[in-house]
């Protein structure tokens, strides 16, 4: 039979009522997507990084700021 440990003591799955069942039912599908966000956090922070990089490489070279267009 499948167990599971919640605050250091072991259920047996079968023996919990069906409320207790959807609840974990429910934080198990909160977990996945909790996990699936912090996935999805981490791709958009890696590009985030990849886009400044690239804005970064795209500005002008200057030694001080630039205003505007300096061609003329």
């Amino acid at each position: 039979m499948a167990t599971i440990t919640i605050d250091d003591k072991a259920y047996e799955l079968e023996s919990l009522s069906d409320e207790a069942r959807g609840q974990l039912t429910s934080i198990q599908f909160i977990d996945t997507e909790l996990q699936r966000l912090n996935a999805q956090a981490a791709v958009l922070q890696t590009a985030r990084i990849a886009y400044a990089k690239a804005l970064t490489d795209a500005l002008p070279k200057t030694d001080g700021l630039v205003f505007g267009n300096t061609t003329h």
